[in-house]
């Protein structure tokens, strides 16, 4: 299935690249030499899943050999765009995999570290905005974040960061809920000179398990945001409770930055 390049939530960051890396895949047939060869340094190689010995974790393997396996398939297509596009914190959430694997033992073990990094590459936004707009976010007080402060909408960047999210999106439907994570205001807004490096780097040296563990993220179903699915311009879209859900737990710590 081929995405829909003017979806908005591939063209405020990952088009063109995305519609060139996917015609570069149909046109040879082979994803990995596609990612390849690309101008981009990923920071790794691209390799078929078969080169995944058995037995050997994929983080592990990635960490020791700068080679992710890779699947002919979307959701693998969409990890190695990222690849592409924020190698510094994609090194980054690998190197902290592999540290939890040497500490907790290698192949099937988990812990609290593990599974927020898993979450995060798979299906984190980045949001840089109004503090205001974050606040209403944490809060979920939707019909103030989607009525009475829709405006501000505009002053704000929403960058889908997981590939599981990105890969869901090729078929959208409603429900479809990114876990948040905030950036600074003061980092250039997307589009900006320098914008993409300016925000791997910050990612790669915020993403720890300090900032991680405690679960920072906020909920947001990514078709309420403005602008990104038509039936949204009407106020009852937001109705759904089954979709925008009333606060259930305070919101993180990490709502200020």
């Amino acid at each position: 299935m081929t995405p829909d390049w003017t979806a908005p939530w591939l063209a405020g960051c990952h088009q063109p690249l995305a519609q060139d890396l996917h015609a570069a895949w149909r046109q040879q047939g082979d994803l990995p030499s596609a990612l390849n060869g690309f101008p981009r340094q990923a920071g790794v190689r691209f390799v078929p899943q078969a080169a995944l010995p058995e037995g050997v974790a994929y983080e592990q393997f990635i960490f020791d050999t700068l080679q992710v396996p890779t699947r002919e398939n979307l959701h693998d297509f969409f990890n190695g765009l990222m690849w592409l596009q924020f190698r510094r914190a994609k090194r980054r959430l690998n190197l902290l995999q592999a540290g939890e694997l040497a500490r907790l033992g290698g192949v099937g073990t988990r812990g609290p570290l593990r599974d927020a990094l898993t979450l995060f590459d798979e299906n984190v936004a980045l949001f840089r905005g109004p503090d205001s707009l974050w606040q209403a976010l944490a809060h979920k007080r939707w019909q103030e974040l989607f009525g009475r402060q829709r405006t501000l909408w505009a002053q704000c960047d929403i960058l889908l960061f997981g590939h599981a999210l990105l890969e869901q999106l090729v078929q959208p439907f409603k429900s479809i809920t990114a876990h948040v994570y905030r950036v600074p205001e003061a980092l250039p807004a997307m589009g900006a000179p320098g914008w993409q490096a300016a925000w791997d780097d910050w990612l790669a040296q915020d993403l720890g398990e300090t900032t991680l563990v405690p679960k920072p993220y906020v909920h947001l179903p990514v078709l309420g945001v403005p602008g990104w699915w038509p039936e949204n311009a009407d106020p009852h879209f937001y109705d759904d409770t089954s979709v925008f859900r009333p606060l259930r737990r305070p919101p993180p710590e990490k709502i200020t930055i």
